[in-house]
């Protein structure tokens, strides 16, 4: 099973030959090319989640918007449909009212911040297993510790398969010393498959030395392979970030 976690960036329109529209085609090339069964996107506006419905033909869609309205940006979850059957699906709003449109921690940026949290039955191989995606924030350390915790909370009261596997990824916005990550550390049922990859956001152009994007197993899945898509044509990414691909077993 391959999942991917892809930052697709958000269409601002600012980004001259990496705009939106210039990407979207090779987006849905490398994607048709690599065949993942799972895709956790992160900044999906509303026009962006309806292009990917019409495009990503074979797949659903699921996700809402982080805002009080359900607009605005989400992480939202792609899967195969003629493998996997969803069958579970909630968002919350990470924050100390999680089922509050638009709420969010007083230690953060303006922006609402969402887990979306599906569980899924693997038709080809009988198995049941959870995918969490977020995106945290990118000004609140404080917050981002809290959202972590916040969704492992979750997961240790969930009734539903509670002992299915996980996966849990997305753009983080924090480096591995952090104090966010030494948090995971500490509970190491979480495998970080994402351990030194490197940089995983580039800005269209530079590399951070470290990667904010990370992809971690709880349970019994094996990792065989972990790989950044690094596709660049004719000067135009899939986007600012390496979207990370995970095939597991």
């Amino acid at each position: 099973m391959k999942y991917v976690t892809f930052n697709i960036r958000y269409d601002c329109g600012h980004d001259g030959i990496n705009n939106f529209e210039y990407r979207k085609d090779f987006i849905v090339q490398v994607i048709r090319e690599r065949q993942p069964d799972i895709i956790g996107f992160q900044e999906v506006l509303p026009h962006v989640a309806a292009w990917l419905k019409e495009s990503l033909q074979g797949y659903s869609i699921v996700g809402c918007g982080r805002g009080e309205h359900l607009d605005g940006e989400q992480v939202c979850i792609a899967y195969r449909t003629s493998r996997m059957n969803l069958m579970d699906f909630r968002t919350i709003w990470l924050s100390p009212t999680p089922y509050l449109p638009g709420s969010r921690y007083p230690d953060q940026s303006d922006c609402p911040r969402t887990a979306s949290i599906a569980l899924f039955h693997d038709l080809q191989e009988n198995r049941v297993f959870r995918v969490i995606n977020t995106h945290l924030d990118h000004v609140g350390q404080k917050s981002r510790l809290l959202a972590l915790q916040q969704i492992l909370s979750v997961l240790r009261e969930t009734a539903f398969f509670p002992d299915a596997p996980v996966i849990l990824a997305g753009d983080f916005n924090c480096v591995p010393e952090s104090d966010e990550m030494q948090y995971l550390k500490e509970h190491p049922e979480f495998v970080n498959l994402t351990e030194g990859i490197g940089n995983t956001y580039h800005g269209f152009m530079h590399d951070l030395p470290e990667p904010i994007d990370y992809i971690f197993l709880r349970g019994d899945l094996t990792c065989r392979s972990i790989e950044k898509w690094q596709h660049v044509h004719s000067g135009v990414y899939l986007s600012d970030h390496y979207p990370i691909e995970a095939e597991l077993v």
